[in-house]
């Protein structure tokens, strides 16, 4: 119904996409423009820049197309809409990420899309890294699905938490668009363990850049994107279950 409804007038939806990919691409263009006055940033040239921000942006444009709505969910706790969704046979996650889909979304996917493959036309392509950049994409947006999901379910008790969870997602992806190597070794720990984002794109960009690991983490770490997405998809069933447990409704 609501990719029906944003098609319903071509112009105005396709004007909103190209508007999306736009803005979003500013942010490449911030990053282009430091290299007007820097040869290097954090040792790493702007085309290997392009293949961090291009998969981070893969990952989190997926993530926010399919499930972006969930963050919703506190709109629908508070309405006591949630309710209405509990009573049907369909999945209450997919309803609520199926409702206000937006389609224009795409934008921001497409223009990830663009710039991971201008980096990735320097890239000393092989079988392997051909693996290790699919397990890598598809690891990202596993892992940035699984945030949103997970701290948008903070949204069950607060209620108004929206922010919350885009500290995770947006404010995730923007830390991993640079080098690690511009942050201390403390925040890059935190990245890998804890808010394991690190793993949408550095470790498996050092691998297909030919680098070491300057924090001297292991190279199998390459091939952990997928591994560590499944494992916070399962975080995130976990969290979005107690959530509903947890629901008593409005009361109204």
């Amino acid at each position: 119904m609501w990719v029906r409804s944003s098609l319903a007038y071509p112009l105005s939806f396709w004007l909103m996409t190209l508007g999306s990919a736009l803005i979003t691409f500013l942010d490449f263009v911030a990053l282009w423009l430091m290299f007007s006055t820097v040869d290097a940033l954090g040792g790493f040239e702007l085309w290997e820049i392009a293949l961090l921000y291009g998969a981070s942006g893969i990952g989190i444009g997926v993530a926010d197309l399919l499930i972006g709505s969930v963050e919703q969910i506190g709109d629908h706790v508070r309405t006591g809409t949630l309710d209405t969704m509990l009573t049907r046979p369909v999945p209450v996650l997919v309803q609520v990420c199926a409702d206000r889909f937006a389609l224009r979304r795409l934008g921001r996917i497409t223009q990830a899309v663009a710039v991971f493959a201008w980096g990735a036309w320097s890239v000393d392509w092989s079988a392997d890294k051909v693996v290790v950049a699919m397990g890598m994409v598809l690891g990202a947006c596993a892992i940035f699905f699984s945030l949103f999901v997970t701290m948008s379910c903070v949204q069950f008790w607060t209620h108004d938490a929206s922010e919350f969870a885009n500290a995770f997602t947006y404010g995730g992806n923007t830390m991993t668009q640079y080098p690690l190597t511009v942050f201390p070794r403390e925040v890059v720990r935190t990245l890998t363990f804890v808010i394991p984002v690190a793993f949408t794109n550095w470790y498996s960009c050092l691998h297909l850049l030919d680098r070491p690991d300057p924090f001297g983490m292991p190279g199998w770490f390459a091939l952990a994107p997928l591994p560590v997405g499944i494992l916070m998809l399962a975080v995130a069933g976990l969290a979005w279950r107690t959530g509903l447990r947890s629901y008593t409704s409005t009361g109204s």
